[in-house]
């Protein structure tokens, strides 16, 4: 459990994960790059922290690679963590 919050707690990986949860399909390492404003490298060395915290799965596809939520009920947890609005 910690490795994974650990892995959650960056901008970044959280915003990949929130990414993948509108997703309905995997997503390729490539188009990441735009949404998150860093190079490709950079998003490779998050996507491998994900993964190896257990919370993407990897699939190869030709030269590219492919990622998907390993529990798609990350995405109902990760919406009530969310900061609600005051009043």
């Amino acid at each position: 459990m910690t490795r994974r919050l650990k892995a959650l707690a960056d901008p970044a990986r959280l915003r990949i994960v929130h990414i993948l949860a509108d997703s309905n399909r995997p997503v390729c390492v490539c188009d990441f790059v735009a949404p998150l404003g860093v190079s490709q490298p950079t998003v490779s060395h998050h996507l491998k922290v994900l993964t190896d915290a257990g919370i993407l799965t990897r699939e190869k596809h030709g030269t590219w690679a492919y990622y998907a939520l390993a529990d798609p009920s990350l995405a109902n947890h990760l919406a009530a963590l969310e900061p609600r609005p005051t009043r």
